[in-house]
């Protein structure tokens, strides 16, 4: 998948759903890091203060 496409989406599921990257992850049985990984190759990473990927 295209990892802007994918940011938009995850980023839109921790807005409107999930508290927590780890709570996305686990409702979806994803690897966490591996999603990290994907969106930091990309030039994204996690920010646990505004859960979301900048």
């Amino acid at each position: 998948m295209d990892p802007h496409m994918l940011l938009s989406i995850v980023n839109m599921k921790l807005r409107d759903q999930y508290s927590s990257l780890n709570d996305l992850a686990r409702s979806y049985d994803i690897d966490a890091e591996a999603l990290c990984k994907k969106l930091s190759e990309a030039g994204y990473h996690y920010q646990t203060t505004s859960n979301q990927f900048k």
